[in-house]
């Protein structure tokens, strides 16, 4: 889908759950990618201060001179240390402190810094520390809709519960009294056959807990650690399965029809049978 001329108000999506090493920096660097792909000037904001990783999976990590902190203290212009992908042009990364703790990040700071890029941006998407403290308040407090990624199994599943509890109370859209956030689930590590053989929950049993629509499943793949390492978001690998499902997890969130992919066990051919693989 081709971004429309006239412009639109920008949008502040945060990409969160509860727990930790679910896939949320996955997630947004290949969310941010797509929908720059798309024509959409969109930047990605590292909220996990102290424990540094997007600019990592983006590839930049060598290019970050001012991050975050530095423009919420008045450190730095936001210009200053915005990085633009070297792949799209529409594409920027804002990095996180690697040196101050969680404090260093005040509501008052994000707010301007976000009322800023709004003038410059279509889509800001805050990728949210693990857990529920300071540092994931504000990357949800400020924003329009949520992603929330979550693994099929018990603990990951309760955790993303108690964060969908903090987007209905917790949040400014809220607390003025214009609604809630529009939440869209991402299942990711997903493997039908481990569904199949009762190891791990289906899609329609963490859709039943939580009660949000699923936006996208993210199949099992090595090509993830293979792009991290790569400095590669995941969704440039077109040739992998969890590439293409991040394209497809895109796509619909801007509103195109695709169907759900890498949600059942492949039934293999006779010649597969024959051959044994």
């Amino acid at each position: 889908m081709a971004k429309d001329k006239a412009k639109a108000k920008a949008k502040v999506i945060v990409v969160t759950s509860g727990k930790g090493g679910v896939g949320k920096t996955t997630t947004s660097a290949s969310f941010a990618t797509g929908l720059a792909r798309r024509g959409y000037k969109t930047v990605v904001i590292d909220f996990d201060v102290g424990l540094r990783n997007l600019d990592l999976i983006m590839g930049c990590e060598r290019r970050v001179v001012f991050d975050f902190v530095n423009v919420i203290h008045n450190e730095a212009r936001i210009q200053q240390a915005l990085i633009k992908d070297k792949n799209l042009e529409n594409l920027y990364v804002l990095a996180a402190s690697q040196t101050r703790d969680k404090d260093a990040l005040t509501q008052d700071g994000v707010e301007r810094v976000l009322n800023e890029l709004k003038n410059d941006f279509d889509f800001i998407i805050c990728d949210s520390p693990a857990g529920i403290e300071k540092g994931a308040h504000l990357a949800m407090y400020f924003a329009d809709e949520a992603l929330i990624v979550t693994n099929p199994e018990v603990s990951s599943v309760r955790d993303s519960d108690r964060v969908l509890g903090l987007l209905a109370s917790k949040t400014q859209k809220v607390e003025s009294g214009q609604g809630r956030l529009k939440e869209h689930l991402v299942l990711t590590r997903y493997n039908p056959k481990r569904v199949e053989q009762g190891e791990m929950m289906s899609v329609d049993d963490v859709k039943e807990i939580l009660s949000i629509e699923l936006l996208g499943a993210i199949p099992e793949s090595p090509a993830v650690l293979t792009s991290s390492n790569d400095g590669s978001p995941v969704i440039n690998d077109q040739e992998s399965d969890a590439g293409k499902a991040y394209d497809d997890l895109v796509a619909r969130f801007l509103g195109e029809d695709r169907p759900h992919r890498f949600m059942n066990v492949e039934k293999k051919g006779l010649l597969a049978w024959l051959l044994g693989s």
